[in-house]
């Protein structure tokens, strides 16, 4: 998901070129109180601008402010989803469901609270998450570090509560854009993870974002090779390439080629 500002239609126009699974016109962080209002005439031009290039969300400003009913009011049809942010008990999923009627969710899990209840969060219709990172450090009153271990606990728990409900879920913001080993290291970290993909906020991330998600030919010829050879004894627990490998191991080999077919 390529996020662009919401007040910024000359942008979002050209989020297409690297080719996002997804543009994100954001209404929430990416646009200061004092621009809340006319950043939605903004976002409507930029939707009508993006209808038929590429799949178009919207992040409205979270239930507990001022800003977010004329937010859900001023929504254009055609989204693929909204996203809500900063979601963290049952009774702002409420809300958040009844002003949008039915329309798909996105759900941010960005606090403290947001983390360790992720789990309930996730009901339709919500049909994907993301784990907000920086909003979540700064609920904590804890320190941003590059190593992301104070993030560790409530990253995995956003993975699980997604698995648990069915759902994607999308790793947090690599906020410096020009450090692409950093980038992809925690890209590669989120799919160990669990995750299906991450938020970019620089077109040049979407590539590094592909190319960490996507299988590697190692992966899928180890697949292959693994099924071919746990095929061939009909499917019993065999030793091969140095290590036992029984069904468990088998299905994962199989979720690496579906994926690649997949893509």
């Amino acid at each position: 998901m390529l996020f662009v500002p919401g007040d910024r239609p000359d942008l979002a126009l050209k989020a297409p070129r690297s080719a996002p699974h997804v543009v994100v016109l954001d209404l929430e962080d990416a646009v200061p109180p004092a621009g809340k209002v006319t950043a939605r005439d903004s976002m409507r031009e930029a939707v009508d601008r993006l209808t038929g290039l590429v799949a178009v969300c919207v992040r409205v400003n979270p239930p507990t402010t001022p800003w977010f009913l004329d937010d859900v009011a001023a929504l254009p049809d055609g989204l693929l989803a909204v996203v809500v942010p900063k979601l963290e008990s049952k009774a702002q999923h409420r809300e958040a469901c009844q002003a949008l009627d039915g329309r798909p969710i996105v759900a941010g899990i960005e606090t403290v609270r947001g983390a360790v209840d992720a789990r309930h969060l996730l009901d339709p219709p919500v049909v994907a998450c993301y784990f907000g990172a920086e909003d979540y450090v700064a609920d904590l009153g804890g320190i941003r570090t590059a190593s992301n271990d104070e993030v560790a606990v409530p990253r995995s728990l956003v993975a699980i509560a997604a698995r648990l409900a069915g759902i994607p879920a999308l790793d947090m913001v690599t906020l410096d854009f020009g450090d692409e080993e950093r980038f992809v290291r925690e890209a590669r970290e989120a799919r160990a993870l669990g995750y299906a993909g991450k938020i970019c906020i620089h077109p040049a991330q979407v590539r590094y974002a592909d190319d960490a998600f996507r299988p590697s030919l190692e992966e899928v010829e180890w697949a292959r090779r693994l099924l071919t050879a746990f095929d061939r004894v009909g499917g019993v627990t065999i030793a091969f390439e140095g290590q036992m490998v029984d069904e468990v191991v088998a299905a994962r080999a199989r979720a690496i080629l579906a994926a690649v077919e997949d893509q």
